[in-house]
């Protein structure tokens, strides 16, 4: 069997600091998928709403929830939000 990859692991660009951040945050990254997926089982959110529900930067959130779309276990319920800089957000739902 293949070693898992994106989206089962954080992805990278080709460059060393972005493999060393998708290094770094690759062993909380299956915590924090899950976490996010429970908080979008409970009601449908952006990803800044997840990350605030879990007292996380949204920077650490919205690369799992791409992640979560990847692996087809949240879908964009077509309904947009402002975020906290005031653009247009995809609120996800858990399947």
């Amino acid at each position: 069997m293949d070693s898992p990859s994106y989206p089962y692991l954080p992805g990278f660009q080709d460059t060393d600091t972005s493999k060393a951040a998708a290094d770094s945050v690759a062993p909380n990254a299956h915590t924090l998928r899950d976490d996010a997926l429970q908080v979008l089982k409970v009601g449908p959110r952006t990803a800044d709403e997840v990350a605030a529900v879990m007292g996380k930067s949204n920077l650490s959130i919205r690369p799992r929830i791409t992640e979560l779309v990847l692996q087809g276990r949240i879908f964009d319920t077509g309904e947009r939000r402002r975020n906290a800089s005031g653009k247009s957000a995809i609120v996800w739902r858990a399947l």
